[in-house]
């Protein structure tokens, strides 16, 4: 199977196939409505547990976008501040909740009965987060989350504030590449002599995300996780760099042909005017969407705008996209079909060979056509806008 079809299975993707194939279009519909659905509310639970003191709740809150006076944000401190295992749901997307358990260790959650005081069952992998070496009640946990089938990633936390103190002592001999991997093979070594065979250890700061081996960490969940939570894990990271973006248009890239044939199936309504007929709610749903993802909408520029210490405005000035700054409606989608934009796809051989698991039975629809080739060009200008708006929040002043 092409690899752009990888947000649904190989098995769904067969469905698909089969029905276009036998000409039933009202099948392939309605089971392109239902992976849509399933991978929209595909639900996402991450588990961050570890020792106490180890910084859980502040992770919790930077992988959700937030800082840790927002309101809705897991609560830290310098003691352990969770007594039980404590769901946050992220923000914009309700179906992932980010769980911070209770410190390991603690007098009220021992080792040996840590799993089922907190209900492992219920999560899909488990974050285990140390300031420094990983000892023994993690090594414990990890054995245990292994035998029952579960994924665990290690995480070793505040590398900025030692990398801060080695610079200190170390002002003739610093160098941070390889202070960094000191970290990261002690860490191994004691994993690997705690019984750990191929430990996964990211190196974090969670006060400077984007840093370290955010990325890596992120590379290794992607391939790991199936296919719909991989999507939503994807779509739900906050917008803290310019690989991030990058992830998020790919992965929004893979579902407009879903949307297509969709739009293409539907019962719709012709648009005055134009010799086409498309599901404009399909098209609003799914660019709000993108939108909200990619952080232009309002809320979201004026949070990045805080976080940077710059003028949302700055920010603003940057957006090339028309359709950003104003509000995505069915009025708007209308006045864009009816520009001659779309007269020129009606003339030109619109290039749906690409898409193999639609067939010719829908590369003959021009509402299959019109949205797929509506989606794709928005989703790539507002995919550049995000990089401008990152970017500009990231200069330095002059």
């Amino acid at each position: 199977m092409d690899s752009s079809f990888d947000i649904i299975s190989t098995e769904e993707v067969k469905d698909i196939r089969a029905a276009l194939e036998e000409g039933d279009l009202c099948t392939a519909t309605e089971r392109a409505s239902k992976y849509l659905k399933d991978i929209e509310n595909a639900p996402l639970n991450i588990a961050i547990t570890g020792e106490s003191g180890t910084g859980k709740s502040t992770f919790v809150n930077a992988i959700r976008g937030m800082n840790d006076e927002e309101e809705g944000s897991a609560k830290t401190g310098v003691v352990e501040m969770t007594e039980k295992p404590t769901p946050y749901v992220h923000l914009q997307y309700p179906n992932v909740t980010v769980w911070d358990l209770p410190g390991i260790g603690t007098p009220s959650f021992a080792a040996d009965s840590y799993l089922q005081s907190v209900d492992f069952s219920r999560y899909d992998f488990f974050i285990i987060i140390s300031s420094e070496r990983f000892k023994k009640n993690d090594i414990d946990l990890a054995k245990a989350i292994q035998a029952m089938n579960k994924k665990f990633y290690f995480v070793r936390s505040k590398v900025d504030s030692d990398l801060h103190a080695c610079k200190v002592r170390r002002t003739k001999t610093f160098n941070e590449g390889n202070i960094l991997n000191e970290m990261r093979n002690n860490c191994i070594q004691s994993l690997r002599d705690g019984g750990i065979t191929e430990p996964h250890v990211f190196l974090l700061s969670f006060l400077e995300l984007d840093k370290f081996d955010f990325h890596i960490m992120q590379d290794t969940l992607e391939k790991e996780l199936p296919e719909q939570k991989r999507h939503i894990f994807l779509i739900s990271l906050p917008n803290i760099s310019l690989p991030v973006l990058e992830k998020k248009r790919q992965a929004f890239k893979k579902d407009i042909w879903l949307w297509a044939l969709l739009s293409g199936g539907v019962a719709a309504v012709p648009i005055p005017g134009l010799s086409v007929a498309l599901d404009i709610g399909i098209l609003v749903k799914a660019m709000k969407t993108y939108m909200n993802a990619f952080g232009l909408d309002e809320k979201s520029l004026k949070k990045l705008a805080d976080t940077f210490g710059k003028d949302v405005n700055e920010l603003k000035s940057v957006i090339k996209s028309p359709i950003v700054t104003k509000e995505i409606n069915k009025e708007l989608i209308i006045t864009i079909l009816k520009s001659a934009v779309i007269g020129g796809l009606m003339l030109v051989e619109y290039v749906v060979s690409t898409i193999p698991v639609i067939g010719s039975l829908a590369a003959g629809n021009i509402s299959f056509r019109s949205t797929h080739w509506m989606l794709s060009g928005f989703l790539e200008e507002i995919a550049e806008d995000a990089v401008r708006v990152l970017t500009k929040a990231l200069e330095s002043p002059v």
